[in-house]
């Protein structure tokens, strides 16, 4: 899962309380632990507690084996917003680096060069676009 600006500043007022990225998104990975999933559509999700709600869209990726991903970052000299969904790492770091860490296998990737933002994981990618209080019929689910 990416970060909007926004949804970033939200996650760190409610939730994590400090702003470097590994406390983000390890708060962010703790709510989605305790949280139920909503397709609203087949664009947007949302992830409820009860209490709060995080609102995401589903980005398009290409499934690539790791060999062509490093491939494709190994160019990029400056660093980039990285984040590894299944094992819940999240850096800022250079991507060749970052890909370094990450076994074998097909992924999902998606980059973003004007964010700097780049993902990997066994599911397609999803954009947090901001974290709001539950609506009602999201605290009766």
């Amino acid at each position: 899962m990416l970060l909007t600006r926004h949804a970033k500043e939200r996650l760190v007022k409610r939730l994590a309380k400090r702003r470097k990225l590994e406390r983000v998104y390890s708060a962010l990975w703790e709510f989605l632990e305790r949280s139920k999933r909503i397709d609203v559509n087949d664009k947007v999700v949302i992830f409820t507690d009860g209490q709060k709600s995080l609102v995401c869209v589903r980005l398009e990726c290409e499934r690539l084996p790791l060999e062509e991903i490093r491939h494709r970052v190994e160019k990029i000299k400056r660093p980039y917003e990285c984040v590894f969904l299944d094992g819940r790492l999240a850096r800022e770091t250079v991507p060749r680096k970052f890909v370094e860490l990450i076994p074998e296998g097909e992924y999902c990737f998606y980059i973003n060069q004007e964010k700097r933002s780049l993902y990997i994981g066994s599911e397609g990618p999803l954009l947090a676009i901001t974290l709001r209080p539950a609506k009602r019929k999201e605290r009766e689910c």
